[in-house]
């Protein structure tokens, strides 16, 4: 009589290297379909909170990358203009988080009133019962000085209408506040121009004692880098959960810490922590030739192939080191790593990882659960799709 193998006996994530196609996004030239079916089965299907779904032909390669890692619903930040073509593509596998349209050659309307006029156009003909903030440091180079006075700062005036029209419109709040320490190390080095890291959070913080909706701090809340900043965070505001998106910068920073204290934070925080992994699409990922790209990240893929590759990597890596236990390098190229040792690095190096092992009920909370409860139901309770 044969016998179920045991865990030990199961191949290990990147036990398929050498045997696909290497890239950037593949360094270790991993076989992602077969090393997709190497981690263990979720008992529910994974849901993605955190996504940049653009483009119709983009949105059937990353729903194939989606299905083959176990994810069955994708909340999207796709510009309007993209939403009908990605709906038509992806159907109820969807859902959309409101954002400001970039391509807008207004800059100043789009990320003012014209975001708030998406916002009600999202919620009323599509469903979405969740908004974005952006306010990433970068914000400061696009409008600089007095020209951003009323918007950059996360508290600032335009922000605080954005907050009170997402509450009139039933919608939940994501944030993106922060950006890795290495950028703060290099790109942002100038605190004049971008403030410290800290003072990020400062204005956040107020946001979140009054707006009392659920708010989701993208990027592990920007400080992947420090768990005890974000135990604190956290404990004082339970309104705030957390994504795991980033992924490049996610795992390279996890990896850094000790196993043990991962499994604790995670182990801590199983309620507030949601699956995400910030994948970007683009049509122009499927193309060899970008004569007139329409994403700054399009030169990340150029074929269909490459493109799944490019995709299902964000998967494989947040499940190899969430949950999954690996221990050896990245398949993904991470230029952050010449961008503060350029000495030592090239842009196409990559770090190690080193992932852990957590109970299965805090990964299936974090992998589903959680998402299906909090962002989930507020849709329900609000009326979304």
């Amino acid at each position: 009589m044969n016998s179920v193998p045991s865990q030990s006996a199961r191949p290990l994530p990147g036990s398929t290297a050498g045997t696909g196609h290497a890239g950037s996004s593949n360094k270790s030239a991993l076989d992602y379909r077969r090393e997709a079916a190497i981690f263990p089965r979720a008992s529910r299907p994974i849901i993605d909170a955190h996504s940049h779904v653009m483009g119709r032909d983009a949105a059937r390669v990353y729903a194939d990358a989606a299905r083959t890692f176990g994810v069955r619903l994708t909340y999207s930040m796709t510009p309007l203009p993209l939403v009908k073509p990605v709906r038509e593509v992806m159907g109820d596998s969807v859902r959309f988080i409101a954002i400001q349209t970039w391509t807008d050659p207004d800059r100043n309307r789009a990320h003012r009133q014209g975001y708030i006029d998406a916002m009600e156009t999202l919620a009323r003909e599509h469903g979405s019962r969740m908004m974005k903030i952006w306010s990433a440091p970068r914000l400061r180079e696009l409008f600089p000085g007095e020209s951003g006075a009323d918007l950059v700062e996360i508290d600032s005036p335009w922000r605080v209408k954005m907050a009170q029209a997402a509450e009139a419109l039933g919608m939940m709040i994501m944030v993106h506040v922060a950006d890795p320490d290495t950028w703060f190390a290099t790109k942002y080095s100038d605190a004049k121009i971008y403030r410290t890291k800290r003072e990020q959070y400062i204005g956040l913080e107020r946001m979140l004692d009054r707006f009392t909706c659920p708010w989701i701090a993208a990027h592990m809340g920007g400080s992947s880098e420090d768990l005890d900043f974000l135990d604190g965070l956290l404990a004082r505001h339970p309104n705030l959960h957390i994504d795991t998106s980033a992924t490049k910068w996610i795992v390279r920073e996890l990896s850094k810490h000790p196993a043990a204290r991962v499994v604790e934070f995670f182990t801590r925080w199983q309620d507030r922590i949601l699956f995400g992994t910030d994948i970007v699409t683009s049509d122009d990922h499927l193309k060899p030739a970008k004569d007139n790209p329409a994403h700054p990240k399009a030169d990340q893929a150029s074929s269909p192939e490459s493109a799944f590759d490019l995709y299902a990597s964000r998967f494989w890596a947040l499940r190899a080191v969430i949950g999954g236990g690996y221990q050896g390098p990245s398949p993904i190229a991470d230029s952050d790593l010449a961008m503060v040792d350029p000495s030592r690095f090239t842009p196409d190096d990559a770090p190690m990882l080193r992932g852990v092992t957590l109970s299965s009920d805090v990964l299936d909370k974090v992998m589903f659960a959680n998402a299906e409860r909090v962002v989930g139901g507020w849709w329900r309770e609000h009326g979304g799709w």
